[in-house]
């Protein structure tokens, strides 16, 4: 199924981020190591916005 709109896009975030705390937590249990950590992440880029929409005429 295809989320479209604001609740369904929320609804499927929440699902799909639980999955994946899910997914990271048994994997830091069966490893003993942390996935995320200060020495792996991707520090932030500078602030991206999004390109400006032209009106056709």
């Amino acid at each position: 199924m295809k989320a479209v709109g604001m609740k369904e896009n929320k609804a499927a975030g929440k699902t799909g981020g639980g999955i994946a705390k899910k997914a990271r937590r048994e994997l830091e249990a069966k490893t003993g190591k942390k996935v995320v950590t200060g020495e792996n992440f991707l520090p932030p880029d500078a602030k991206k916005s999004l390109p400006t929409k032209t009106r056709g005429k």
